[in-house]
């Protein structure tokens, strides 16, 4: 099971560095090198190829596979310098980034120390209030933790292979075995790729099979014989099959699933082409010093890396520009340099923990608890300065200019666009959490509805209190906080129920723009939107509140009308279905967005806020919802349009009355949105 060319491979070392170099390059430009994260990939056909030979070499020789001799020597490889750069991750966190970050970089720092990164990230890319989170610092541990699950389990695998084979009397246990377990992940890859993307781009299942291919070559090594010439073409077939996914792939291709099979296999390629103890064509520029240099550094080019990228526009409070990411590129590469040298060769070497396998585990033990009680103690000064700013908030919503109120015709606020008194978000700011005591009722439903709304019953009891639905996407979520204190006033009963994404209207709906929508997903939207019309005929409400991000939610019948029309005919089939249960409808126009803006702009410009205006033609492309509410000939619809409260005659504003207007870069700030509660009651004219 041992490979020919057991020692040092220059072409190994030199997919290390390519692989981190398209890594790197994808995140400091990822508009040149799309396809750059395809490095992952390679890393782990790598991982799968060095580990499994390893052990192969160890099971030929000894019969056996000492597993916690495998194990410490892995931990000495790799934890001094992943638990360092973790260490400092959470430092600068607490120096350099807004509290309203500390939480979500404590939590993933936890979870990259339990090896569980890649399942966080899982969870939250399902999770449709994490999806405009700013990135963390250790978020690039998600593959490192999809290796050292592979790390853990297929030495137990590999024994387990092999005892079935000695039991049966079967030789070829472990190729079958490796084969199997490949075919099966990549099966499950192509299917879970194709109905649930995001999710499974961490998944350590859907990745499998690419170790599996390293471990295949691994194991079937001293069969590959292979001419001369021919190993040179396929080293650079594989090579440029790996070029040319990161060079041609991007954040529309259907990754990781079968397109995966592209850079994988040409790693494959490579490996296999120089088992043979032989030179090789490309390995007069692969083999020069440069680049094995990469190869050498490349973990710590890759732990190091990221963080920078997320600091700096922290500290320079600036956009990435090209000076300044050439600058985060030669920094990441001094600092890998001398992580390499001080922390990663020295642990390695390290004779406090180097002794035994005993100690090398206690010393990971150690380091573990070190950074759970750094990332808890982070998440704890976050919930501290949380409340802080919560106290502060009751306490400025007292004056006369807070908010909205800054703009009120007549109103006599010297500075309307003045600074904020708290730049952070946190979770009094979700426009996701209402800020009453909601619960899911599913009541009076039809079997195989698709809704699921919550009930805010305000009522104080009166069984003749008026029923209210609130209902489209997020954007119309974002109004929760405000009716919730409108029904709180007037003693509502409050339905709630949005489907991320989705428009509330009879569309043939394609998707939200930049987001690869599936079909079922799709399907569900416009399921949602059926059943919702359907269910408030049922309950005839006295008032219907609605929204819809239709700036970017694509619909197209494939009519050829444009996208308005077709949204004007859908939205005035739902709003009069509604309207004639006796229902008044009051369309809710969407907010100036605020694509436009460098992400994190108020936090950035904390002093000055005016940096982070945009102009009206910037920052409000065309909404159907407010253009087909206000040609609507329904006595019963009513348009509530409160742009003037984002905006003057030339621009839109991210602070006003002392408030940031947004969440993230496309909903409310659930603070700003509350001071509006009297603005939407006066527009609504109830």
């Amino acid at each position: 099971m041992s490979a020919k060319r057991p020692g040092f491979r220059p072409d190994i070392q030199a997919l290390r560095a390519i692989a981190v170099l398209a890594v790197v390059l994808n995140h400091l430009w990822p508009t040149r090198l799309t396809g750059g994260f395809v490095g992952v990939d390679v890393f782990f056909v790598i991982s799968g190829f060095l580990i499994s030979s390893h052990l192969g070499r160890e099971l030929a020789a000894t019969g056996r596979i000492r597993l916690t001799r495998f194990y410490a020597r892995r931990a000495r490889r790799l934890l001094p310098a992943a638990f360092l750069v973790l260490l400092l991750s959470l430092l600068a966190a607490f120096l350099l980034l807004p509290y309203s970050l500390w939480r979500s970089n404590a939590g993933e720092a936890l979870a990259a120390v339990a090896y569980g990164e890649n399942w966080l990230l899982a969870a939250k890319a399902v999770d449709y209030s994490a999806m405009s989170d700013s990135a963390t610092m250790v978020q690039h541990y998600w593959s490192l933790s999809v290796e050292e699950q592979f790390y853990l389990c297929w030495p137990l695998l590999l024994i387990a292979l092999g005892l079935i084979g000695r039991r049966l009397g079967i030789r070829g246990v472990v190729p079958m075995g490796i084969a199997v377990l490949g075919l099966a992940s990549l099966v499950f890859s192509a299917h879970y790729t194709e109905i649930e993307r995001s999710a499974a781009y961490f998944i350590t299942p859907v990745r499998v099979w690419e170790f599996m291919i390293g471990a295949a070559i691994a194991v079937l090594a001293h069969r590959i014989v292979l001419p001369a010439a021919v190993s040179n073409l396929l080293s650079l077939l594989g090579l440029g099959m790996i070029l040319g996914a990161a060079v041609c792939f991007d954040h529309t291709t259907e990754f990781p699933g079968l397109w995966a099979l592209l850079p994988t296999l040409g790693t494959g390629l490579v490996i296999a082409a120089g088992i043979e103890s032989r030179p090789l064509w490309h390995e007069k520029l692969t083999a020069r010093r440069p680049v094995q240099w990469v190869g050498d550094i490349s973990y710590s080019l890759y732990l190091c890396h990221w963080p920078l990228i997320v600091l700096a526009p922290f500290v320079f409070s600036a956009k990435l520009t090209w000076d300044l990411r050439l600058g985060l590129l030669a920094g990441s590469l001094v600092l890998a340099w001398l992580c390499k040298r001080y922390v990663e060769d020295r642990g390695m070497r390290w004779p406090m923990i180097t002794a035994s396998s005993r100690r090398t585990l206690t010393a990971m033990v150690a380091g573990m608890l070190v950074i759970g009680l750094a990332g808890g103690g982070l998440a704890w000064g976050a919930e501290l300065r949380a409340d802080q700013a919560a106290v502060q908030e009751r306490d400025s919503a007292l004056r006369p200019c807070y908010g909205a109120a800054a703009l009120a015709p007549g109103s006599s606020c010297a500075d309307p666009f003045r600074a904020a008194d708290n730049v952070n978000m946190t979770a009094l700011n979700g426009y996701w959490a209402p800020n009453a005591p909601c619960v899911r009722d599913k009541s009076g439903l039809p079997a195989g509805s698709s809704l699921s709304p919550w009930t805010c019953d305000l009522s104080k009891g009166d069984a003749n209190a008026p029923l209210v639905w609130l209902i489209g996407d997020s954007h119309s979520h974002q109004w929760l906080s405000t009716l919730v204190d409108v029904a709180a006033e007037r003693h509502w009963r409050l339905r709630v129920a949005n489907s991320a994404g989705c428009p509330v209207a009879k569309v043939r709906f394609r998707g939200k723009l930049g987001l690869n929508m599936q079909p079922d997903e799709l399907d569900g939207c416009m399921n949602f939107g059926r059943d919702a019309v359907e269910q408030i005929e049922r309950e005839k409400p006295a008032y219907v509140f609605t929204s819809a991000f239709t700036r970017v939610e694509k619909v197209d019948d494939g009519s050829g009308r444009s996208e308005l029309e077709q949204y004007r005919e859908g939205l005035q089939n739902y709003w009069h279905r509604w309207t004639a249960t006796g229902a008044k409808v009051f369309p809710i126009a969407d907010p100036p967005v605020g694509y436009s803006r460098q992400k994190d702009c108020v936090v950035l410009h904390a002093t000055d806020p005016l940096a982070c205006a945009m102009t009206r033609a910037e920052s409000m492309p065309p909404d159907a919802v407010a253009l087909t509410a206000s040609a609507d000939a329904d006595p019963s619809v009513r348009v509530i349009d409160l742009t003037n409260y984002f905006c003057d005659a030339e621009r839109c504003y991210s602070v006003i009355g002392g408030v940031p207007v947004y969440f993230d870069d496309n909903h409310l700030n659930a603070v700003y949105a509350r001071t509006l509660r009297p603005m939407l009651v006066a527009a609504a004219g109830i």
